[in-house]
């Protein structure tokens, strides 16, 4: 994915090929030289800032039971402690 860099002066004159320039990646804006603002197609705006999913939605996922998974177990050993 390209990403796109664009004075804000730039970005004034020239809206639209920002828009398009978007629609292949991100657009990042500058102030004086430094990143400012980012612009992006609002369809990628809401699959980053989209519902999250709890740990049991996650789980639930088609196609999980299809992984293997088989942690290694952990040993706790107790030690003594010397409380004088």
């Amino acid at each position: 994915m390209p990403v796109t860099t664009l004075s804000s002066r730039e970005l004034n004159h020239d809206v639209s090929s920002a828009k398009k320039a978007a629609q292949s990646g991100p657009v990042v804006i500058t102030d004086r030289g430094k990143p400012s603002h980012v612009l992006m197609t609002y369809d990628e705006f809401k699959r980053l800032t989209g519902k999250r999913r709890s740990l049991v939605e996650a789980l639930a996922m088609p196609g999980l039971s299809d992984i293997d998974f088989d942690p290694p177990r952990v040993e706790i050993i107790q030690r003594r402690v010397d409380l004088t």
